[in-house]
Order: C-alpha cells, then structure tokens, then sequence
C-alpha cells in the first residue's frame, strides 16, 4: 500500500514523497522482517530443522518476529539474548515468551563473538541443532525475501529513490539488490537508526558483492539521523513522531521508522532529491517497540 505523504517541506522542494506502509504487509510479521524470514524459513524447512535459533538486543524486533514465525510456521525457538536477566520480562521479551520463545542470556563479550564459527558450534551443542540465523535476520537469503520488494512497488509507481532505516544493513543492501536485479534506476537510501554507523557501508559492500558477485554502487548511508544511538528516543525525536501521527494517521515507530522520516524530510528540505523527484519511504514495521517506550 502506498500512502502519499503531502509534507509542506517536500511541498515546497518539488519533491513528492510516499509511504509504502511494509508495516500492514501482515500483522504478526510486519514489514521487512517478514520478507527476511521467507526464503530462510524455506531454507530451514529444507534441511530438516524443527528449531530457529537467533541473536538480538532486549527490544529486538527481529527476536519477536522469529518468536512469531516459529508460533505460526511450526519451529521451537531459541532467543539468545544480549545483557544480562530482568524480571519481570520487558514487553518485547514477554511476546517472545508468550510465542513459545526459549531465552538465554549472553553477557556483551560472549554476545560479541556471535559471529564466529568456533562460537556458533558451542552454541549448537549447548542448545542443539538449529537453523540459526543472524542478528537482524540479515543473509544472503534475507536479501532475496527485501529485494521483491522493489517487483512490488513498481507495480504502483515509477521512482527515483526508495528509502528505509538501517539497522544491520540488510534491508538497504536488499533494496540495492532488487533495483539491480531489475535494471531500474533508482536509488536505494539507508538512514542509520544507530550511532557510529559508518562500519555498516563495508557490511553492505560485502552483503551485495556475495550476492551479485560484484560491488553496487546504486546507494547510499546516510549517517547523522541517530538522535544518539541505537533505540535513543530523545524529546525532539518522540514529538516529530507524534506530529506526523497526527498529520497523516500514521504511527511510526521509535527506533527504525522515526528515524527514517525525519532524515528523508531533512534530506529533501537541504535539496538532496532534485525538484520533480519521487521518494518512496518504507515503513517497516517495529510498533511492538512502543510498549517498551511507553
């Protein structure tokens, strides 16, 4: 669904501006975490796995999505959690609980090697065999699942940029992949939702050179929209979203979409998008993240 966004600053730059609403693709796996489960929950079916086993912070969207996934798909699930315990459960850990959700704490040091082979195969045997999946969902296959996206949208409209918050990169990079996929030329435009994030241009690089065999360069990362840091809702951040919920009936959440938002009407109002663009933002989802906020 794509809803236009008719914002006096892209009014007065030229530029028109449209939410594609990711976030009503299905309630119980909204936006681009739906897309990154779909071809790894086929591939997890393929090998013969009953059990997912993933990573994420105590608010991670992606937990609660892979919580949902194993409730509605039929896998046990285990949450490897980063910090330590506290009870009772935040509200994002207690949905993960309430679908069936297996959590264990890493402290942060132990969390940081969650990348690492010899670290992965402990965890296998501590826990037993699982699909596992990244922090974030983020793989070659999850790139797949968020490069349909651009086959969709096309369908609706023609565009000159399709923007989206960057957590670990892999929605971006998806993005990427589908506008070179299909030949179309358009840009792909990440806006960082945490702090020091420019790490994230070299993981992309790598994300999309695994996947097409070469760098692509139909995109950008933009880096100063993090309002100080990974799921930082500061006063400033919280009123622009009570604004546009109020102006266009929308509520984005705190951590990603925000985020996303007012960097894109920064962008447009500092003439980033030439006069006669059309922008596409996504909504991807992320509202359980209010319960915790609020």
């Amino acid at each position: 669904m794509l809803q236009p966004i008719v914002h006096p600053v892209a009014a007065a730059r030229g530029v028109r501006l449209l939410l594609w609403r990711d976030d009503l693709l299905n309630p119980e796996l909204p936006g681009n975490k739906a897309r990154k489960l779909k071809y790894n929950l086929q591939q997890a079916r393929a090998e013969g796995h009953s059990r997912l086993l993933t990573f994420g912070g105590a608010y991670s969207n992606h937990l609660a999505a892979v919580a949902a996934a194993g409730r509605i798909y039929g896998f046990d699930t285990t949450g490897l959690v980063r910090g330590e315990e506290h009870l009772p459960f935040n509200p994002t850990l207690a949905r993960c609980a309430a679908d069936g959700m297996v959590l264990h704490y890493l402290d942060r040091t132990t969390y940081r090697r969650r990348a690492e082979p010899e670290f992965l195969a402990d965890v296998q045997r501590q826990f037993g065999s699982a699909y596992l999946l990244p922090e974030g969902g983020t793989n070659a296959l999850a790139l797949r699942g968020v490069a349909e996206l651009i086959t969709e949208l096309r369908q609706h409209t023609d565009f000159d940029a399709v923007a989206v918050a960057a957590g670990t990169g892999g929605t971006l990079a998806g993005l990427a992949l589908g506008l070179a996929e299909a030949g179309y030329p358009a840009r792909a435009v990440g806006v960082a939702a945490l702090k020091g994030a420019d790490f994230l241009r070299a993981e992309i690089a790598a994300l999309t050179q695994a996947a097409t065999g070469k760098a692509l360069a139909n995109y950008e990362l933009h880096t100063d929209y993090h309002f100080g840091g990974y799921a930082k809702l500061p006063a400033d951040l919280r009123a622009f979203s009570q604004q546009f919920q109020t102006a266009y009936d929308v509520l984005l959440d705190p951590i990603y979409t925000s985020k996303l938002l007012f960097g894109i009407l920064d962008l447009i109002e500092k003439k980033h998008f030439p006069p006669g663009s059309t922008v596409v933002a996504v909504h991807t989802g992320g509202l359980q993240a209010w319960a915790g906020f609020n």
